[in-house]
């Protein structure tokens, strides 16, 4: 979003580093955030950095730990979405990867930013197509998520509704094009990617709830 002089100069003599505004600036002005919100997130991604390995940057354990409360422990949703945020696939997270990465979830960010994610999340073969195998493995970590219990029968069913109504041409896989048909079909599939406000955000990782002093600026008109 576009980020005003004014603002910028307001914002600079809350946090006296001209630097890191001058690079939260350029963040708002590429992501659907504001620079207070994120100021806000710098603070929660230093909570997260620490967390474990004191090096200002996300490891895999310390997503883990912050999303589910557990390090160690193997979770599919968790290890996928840390494996999208990290953008540079590094085998970390650093905080402009944070930034964008959460931006997907802003209300404000188009749809089919959201839907794109999404297929990323799936596509676990990193092929470019949602296989059964696929999308039954997600299917099966996310009702596990739920704590929803379903009959083999149930899920396949699940899996058989999906396949015919987004496979378009009939090849027994999804592509991109063929989920972006399918997605704005069944509007509640989107409901998790939009987290309406920053606190949101901040419940997402419950170990570490964001206490932050950061307060709105002034509206430029």
């Amino acid at each position: 979003m576009p980020v005003s002089i004014k603002e910028c100069c307001c914002f600079l003599k809350k946090i006296g580093n001209p630097r890191r505004i001058i690079h939260f600036a350029l963040l708002a002005s590429e992501t659907s955030f504001s620079i207070n919100e994120i100021e806000a997130l710098y603070d929660l991604f230093e909570r997260l950095s620490h967390a474990i390995i004191e090096d200002g940057l996300i490891h895999k354990e310390e997503f883990r730990l912050a999303l589910f409360g557990d390090s160690s422990t193997h979770n599919l949703l968790a290890d996928r979405l840390f494996d999208i945020f990290d953008i540079k696939k590094n085998g970390v997270i650093e905080f402009d990867e944070f930034v964008r990465s959460l931006s997907i979830f802003h209300p404000d960010a188009p749809e089919s930013d959201k839907i794109e994610f999404m297929f990323k999340l799936y596509d676990l073969k990193h092929n470019g197509f949602i296989e059964r195998d696929e999308l039954k493995e997600m299917v099966l970590a996310l009702l596990s998520e739920m704590n929803v219990d379903l009959s083999n029968d149930e899920v396949e069913a699940i899996l058989d509704k999906t396949i015919l109504d987004a496979d378009l041409n009939g090849d027994g896989k999804i592509d991109l094009e063929e989920w972006k048909a399918f997605i704005p079909k069944y509007p509640s599939l989107l409901k998790n990617m939009t987290l309406p406000l920053l606190r949101e955000i901040t419940q997402a990782f419950p170990n570490f709830v964001l206490n932050t002093q950061v307060r709105d600026l002034e509206i430029v008109t």
